[in-house]
């Protein structure tokens, strides 16, 4: 089972991913692949792939994703092999993505992998605020580029299995685990 976790960046998919990947031995984060710069706190192959924009653009042509987008004029991909991979253990896959990757992975993956999606909502003050208190803390422009593109994600909730206003860590984990939990036990049921 593939559970996508979408939000505006700063909503605390990452936080949270973690936090389910702590929890429990049968959740597993799959990294995207990346062109942008290492931020302090990132490690390779667990918060991203990283590569440079030309070795992206190459593995785009030689139809290593099964989608991609550009935000922040830096490409973000998902890699075949990775998820694949990722299936083949038998594990719940928690990936972070959005809006875009969540319609193309829902529709690419739809008659080979469960696919539950959960869009975090915080309002665009909180937003602000996270971004301006982050540790790789982003630049005015940086912020007012992320802040421009929250409309257009909450215009997308619709795509959305479940939606949770993410205001307090510990409640959003419970929650997403029951859910992720209540989804493997329908998957698992025989009719």
């Amino acid at each position: 089972m593939l559970v996508i976790l979408s939000g505006v960046a700063g909503s605390g998919k990452d936080t949270i991913k973690k936090e389910l990947i702590k929890r429990t031995d049968y959740i597993t984060s799959l990294p995207s692949y990346t062109s942008r710069p290492i931020r302090e706190g990132d490690v390779e192959g667990q918060t991203y792939c990283f590569v440079t924009k030309e070795e992206f653009e190459a593995k785009l042509k030689d139809g290593e994703f099964y989608e991609y987008d550009v935000h922040h004029n830096n490409y973000y991909g998902t890699s075949k092999k990775l998820l694949n991979e990722k299936i083949a253990s038998g594990k719940v896959i928690v990936k972070d993505i959005d809006v875009n990757g969540t319609e193309n992975l829902k529709e690419l993956l739809k008659n080979d992998t469960k696919v539950v999606t959960i869009f975090l909502r915080v309002p665009k003050e909180e937003l602000q605020r996270r971004l301006e208190t982050r540790v790789d803390k982003p630049g005015p422009d940086e912020i007012k580029l992320r802040l421009n593109r929250f409309d257009y994600e909450e215009s997308r909730i619709g795509l959305y299995d479940y939606v949770i206003k993410n205001n307090d860590l510990e409640k959003s984990v419970q929650i997403i685990m029951t859910i992720i939990e209540n989804e493997l036990r329908v998957e698992n049921e025989e009719f």
